[in-house]
């Protein structure tokens, strides 16, 4: 999907920068009130270069930056949607100048870019817009000196005052962090300003979890709102930043011959499965508060839901795509105890082997209790009460620990009326499946029946595979170049809305909430390397169904 127009309206800094960098960040701006482009006329993922601005790092010397955000800027970059004005600022506690800090960022493309090692010119030309500052977030003046930073960058580098903050940290930190940056005047966007400002637009990204339950979501949004509007605000996922969940617009409402079937009609049920073959892995402190419920299907398998069930948008701009998904979860309906033990299933991985690697019980990691209740598997049955789908079953499952590193969205069709081949002795066809694979084989596959050539009428299920990487014979880019690029011009059609947060939560808090109270089933094992539970199958054999095997 394509860029919506921007969230924040750009200013000019009159004649304090020279007149070609003006010029240059002059033709990247576009006013919020202008119309915006027709995403349908231009092509749903728009080529398009970001305009002058500097982005902040806050935690910038940890793991995200340097596996993903330095690789994503890089091939940003890379790709000519960078201008060269563009400027990172890493803001971190850790005691480090400006050439460390970039070494630090160099290893990170060296290691983790999908175009790596790093272009020795392409590096010289990022590295020149990059600098580190020093400071607590805590520390009231270590924003004032961060604020002074930025505005000698607008002057040497003509960044134009636009600034994209980004919360590389524990959730825990977020109100400090846009609390200090509102008390040193670097929180308010430009469009608040009167004639004669010199700043530019202001977002902000922060990661998920978006909070741990209702409360605590409703919360940190709060405190968000306090300080910034909803539309500088751009809570990140990078599941919908990959190709094929972009993709899935395209696939329904491009093709006419799709979208006149996903529907109640003519599907069966929907599976969404998000699976891994690690386990916590150094992680389990955080994991064993968290959980697959919240780590996963709080976000990931909910949003890949709401893509794949909403309706139409009127169009690709990124409140209409947003109020369509929203419209899917409030059609969710939160169970009762009773529900949650009948719909859902728990299980925890103990010892096995995963792709030829022992892998030890959950219990005998680090940092996790020998008696913990915490779900490393999940699986659960959904509905979506709504005219198009209306008694669809939605199977959700993520689990650590099982034989398969994948993720997809499996649509299993109606089968169709078949007296006519059992008459002929053709034994039990099976339905017709479509795939939609978002990782790591990108593309979808299409399950049909086709007569075997010979003599006589013999059906076998044949598989019409389609996959980005051999179809278009280029890499997809990585979800954080998409995201990261999407919010610096204003595109927050792949990002979360902080209703989407919350109505998730209503969803799921029931079910945390029934499981904490001892009434939402017990806590099943599964040895690692396997598909869950033997309780996970029994979910869909009540129905007379059977989870894919990808």
């Amino acid at each position: 999907m394509g860029p919506a127009g921007l969230d924040g309206v750009t200013t000019r800094v009159e004649d304090e920068r020279p007149a070609s960098v003006r010029d240059r960040a002059e033709r990247g701006m576009r006013d919020e009130r202008q119309p915006r482009p027709n995403p349908l006329r231009e092509g749903l993922r728009l080529e398009r270069m970001a305009e002058p601005c500097t982005m902040v790092i806050c935690g910038a010397t940890g793991d995200l930056a340097e596996r993903k955000l330095a690789p994503a800027l890089y091939n940003c970059l890379l790709g000519g949607f960078l201008p060269p004005e563009f400027t990172v600022v890493g803001f971190a506690r850790r005691d480090l100048g400006d050439e460390a800090f970039r070494d630090h960022l160099l290893e990170g493309i060296n290691r983790f870019s999908r175009n790596r090692p790093a272009k020795p010119a392409i590096w010289e030309s990022f590295a020149r817009g990059i600098e580190y500052h020093r400071g607590d977030f805590d520390a009231p003046e270590a924003y004032v000196e961060l604020a002074k930073r930025l505005d000698r960058i607008d002057r040497d580098r003509g960044t134009a005052g636009n600034r994209l903050f980004y919360l590389a940290v524990p959730p825990a930190l977020y109100p400090e962090i846009v609390n200090q940056l509102e008390q040193a005047g670097l929180a308010t966007p430009g469009d608040r300003r009167r004639s004669g400002s010199k700043r530019g637009w202001t977002r902000v990204i922060v990661e998920k979890p978006f909070g741990s339950d209702l409360e605590s979501a409703r919360t940190l949004n709060r405190e968000l709102a306090e300080v910034f509007d909803e539309r500088q605000v751009y809570r990140i996922d990078h599941y919908l930043g990959k190709e094929t969940v972009q993709n899935l617009a395209v696939f329904r409402f491009g093709n006419g011959l799709f979208e006149p079937i996903w529907n109640r009609r003519y599907i069966d049920s929907v599976q969404i499965t998000v699976a891994e073959t690690v386990g916590v892995e150094g992680r389990g402190e955080f994991y064993d508060a968290t959980g697959a419920l919240r780590d996963i299907v709080q976000g990931h398998a909910l949003q890949l839901m709401a893509m794949f069930a909403m309706d139409p948008p009127v169009e690709f701009h990124s409140e209409d795509l947003r109020d369509e998904k929203l419209k899917v979860l409030r059609g969710v309906k939160p169970m009762s105890p009773s529900d949650v033990a009948t719909n859902t299933v728990r299980g925890q991985y103990v010892s096995g082997w995963v792709e030829g690697e022992k892998v030890s019980s959950y219990r005998d990691s680090p940092e996790i209790a020998p008696d913990s209740q915490t779900e490393t598997f999940v699986a659960l049955k959904l509905g979506i009460d709504s005219w198009r789908w209306a008694g669809v079953p939605f199977y959700l499952r993520s689990g650590k620990a099982l034989p398969s590193r994948v993720t997809e969205i499996a649509v299993q069709f109606k089968q169709a009326p078949l007296a006519l081949f059992a008459r002929a002795g053709v034994p039990q066809i099976e339905p017709n499946v479509l795939a939609i694979r978002v990782q790591p084989d990108e593309g979808i596959l299409l399950r049909f029946g086709a007569k075997v050539p010979g003599q006589g009428l013999q059906i076998r299920t044949v598989n019409m595979d389609f996959r980005y990487g051999s179809s278009f014979a280029v890499d997809s880019p990585d979800a954080y170049e998409t995201l990261l690029l999407d919010a610096m011009v204003g595109d927050a059609s792949l990002f979360t809305r902080d209703d989407e947060v919350e109505r998730a939560w209503e969803i799921l808090d029931p079910i945390l909430n029934a499981w904490q109270a001892g009434e939402g089933g017990p806590l099943h094992f599964y040895g690692a390397g396997t598909w869950g539970p033997p309780a996970a199958d029994e979910l869909l054999e009540r129905d007379r169904r059977a989870w894919r095997r990808p």
